[in-house]
């Protein structure tokens, strides 16, 4: 028994442009005192959406054309800095589904895995003609194929790549840690008897 597999994604993207996006810039420290990661949502990227009177600087994420995009592409090294988990955290509350990006930070990369959002890697030429189609209609959408390893949109295919285990973790739906532990409860349970641990406090 195994979760649910991921073969695809699909839905409208936005483009985050900039190279080294570290985690708090994704989520800021002071956000990271939430009592739910459902509070973390709206704090995505707030440093950069938001000047410090709390006004609008008209960044990508709150362009009108963009908003419901359920696929956030962005530059090399996407994730760096500290291993947070809050900023996948919040990338998944805001509403994104899968990451586009030139490269990934070890640790983030892990994290989004987990969360069930797809890490994928896009020569930098393909990423900008992705982003001119996008801006050229917002409307338009994005297919991720994991399983044929190609990304489409609009009529135009591209290359992509993504690490191997996540890609066959997606596809045998084993992404989850904790989906795997409790679809193993009863192996789990009989190596507890073995060890005599049953029956403790």
């Amino acid at each position: 028994m195994t979760g649910t597999s991921l073969s695809n994604v699909t839905g409208r993207g936005v483009y985050v442009r900039g190279n080294d996006i570290d985690t708090d810039r994704i989520i800021p420290a002071r956000f990271l005192k939430c009592v739910t990661f459902d509070e973390l949502g709206p704090a995505l990227f707030y440093d950069v959406r938001f000047d410090g009177d709390g006004n609008s600087t008209q960044h990508a994420l709150d362009d009108a054309k963009h908003k419901g995009a359920t696929i956030l592409i962005s530059d090399d090294n996407f994730g760096c800095g500290s291993s947070r988990e809050h900023a996948p955290q919040a990338i998944q509350k805001f509403g994104f589904h899968a990451v586009i990006a030139g490269s990934f930070a070890e640790i983030f990369h892990g994290n989004c895995a987990t969360l069930g959002i797809p890490c994928i890697v896009m020569q930098k030429s393909d990423r900008h003609r992705l982003g001119e189609l996008i801006n050229a209609d917002p409307q338009t959408e994005v297919v991720i194929d994991i399983e044929a390893m190609k990304v489409s949109c609009a009529d135009e295919s591209f290359d992509m790549t993504m690490k191997d285990s996540a890609r066959e973790a997606f596809l045998a739906g084993t992404y989850d840690p904790l989906d795997n532990l409790l679809a193993s409860m009863d192996a789990v349970k009989a190596t507890s008897e073995r060890l005599g641990y049953a029956g403790r406090d």
